[in-house]
């Protein structure tokens, strides 16, 4: 899309003329899609248009979807626009707005616990995200591509190993972010008070809702004293153990998952460096961890 088409959007569903349109500034270039921020009549807000490939990744109608499933909640992002066919996004900015710091503990335990809110809530759409299915998918999205690691196959079968564990232990399927990382937990303060909302739903679907700790400690790369942190917080220190070895399960089919999805970026020439390689590691590692935890409990 052209500057003009993105102008023209902004035109009819602000009611403004371009002229009205000032301070355009290019936001920092996220991992799925570029934004800017720009102001209209004393008002800032932020458009988003889609990244490289990002038309095989995201299901534009889905994630339209789920923000209609949303409304009213205000847990998400405020969208003004949103179309369903290519991805392009216009939402408000909010302002005195920052992310979760993913080494400031206070910052975790409040963005955790909003996390376990929003879940309670037990919001449906009629999607869901099967994480072995777009592990697959994505995959495929190489074409003639191998991995470049040498053990992919051998980890991929480890990994698919963990689905009948899995699988005995979710009790239900809700609206779940997927992407719930310390990035899309924004702060922001409203009346002099500090709010939280969740942002980004691209991903967003049907699924266990313990999907979204383990999506959250990966991204933040934390090592696993960090994650077993985490993980009690969701649970107010009551964690069953055997939850707890799912989303270490969880933790290994979505390293694998993000790990096959950078593959597929670095085939459009896009990399991730240490976030990829780490990525792949958790995948690694955690699918012996359940191991190793699974001894101990006699399995």
């Amino acid at each position: 899309m052209k500057q003009k088409d993105i102008e023209t959007i902004i035109d009819k569903v602000l009611h403004v003329k371009t002229q009205d349109i000032e301070d355009v500034k290019v936001l920092k270039k996220g991992m799925t899609n570029r934004s800017f921020i720009f102001q209209c009549k004393g008002k800032r807000y932020i458009m988003r248009i889609p990244g490289e490939g990002t038309e095989q990744l995201i299901n534009r109608r889905q994630e339209a979807n789920v923000y209609q499933a949303l409304e009213g909640y205000d847990i998400c992002d405020p969208v003004v626009y949103i179309n369903p066919d290519n991805g392009y996004k216009l939402t408000k900015y909010l302002e005195e707005s920052r992310v979760c710091d993913p080494s400031n503990d206070v910052d975790v335990k409040k963005s955790i616990q909003y996390l376990r809110r929003f879940h309670e809530k037990k919001i449906s759409v009629s999607h869901e995200f099967n994480i072995f299915a777009q592990i697959d998918f994505y995959e495929k999205l190489w074409g003639d591509n191998k991995s470049i690691h040498k053990d992919y196959y051998e980890t991929k079968e480890k990994i698919y190993s963990l689905q009948e564990y899995i699988e005995s232990y979710v009790k239900e399927k809700v609206l779940t972010h997927i992407d719930a990382v310390p990035d899309n937990f924004l702060f922001y303060i409203k009346d002099g008070k500090e709010e939280i909302r969740l942002i980004d739903w691209e991903y967003a679907g049907m699924q266990d809702p313990h999907v979204d700790i383990a999506m959250f400690c990966i991204y933040a790369l934390y090592d696993r004293k960090r994650v077993d942190w985490v993980i009690s917080e969701y649970f107010n220190q009551q964690c069953d153990e055997k939850i707890r070895i799912k989303i270490y399960c969880y933790i290994a089919a979505g390293g694998l998952l993000w790990s096959n999805w950078c593959e597929y970026k670095r085939k459009l020439g896009i990399e991730f460096g240490k976030y990829a390689r780490r990525q792949y590691d958790y995948a690694k590692e955690y699918y012996t961890v359940v191991q190793d935890e699974l001894e101990k409990l006699g399995k």
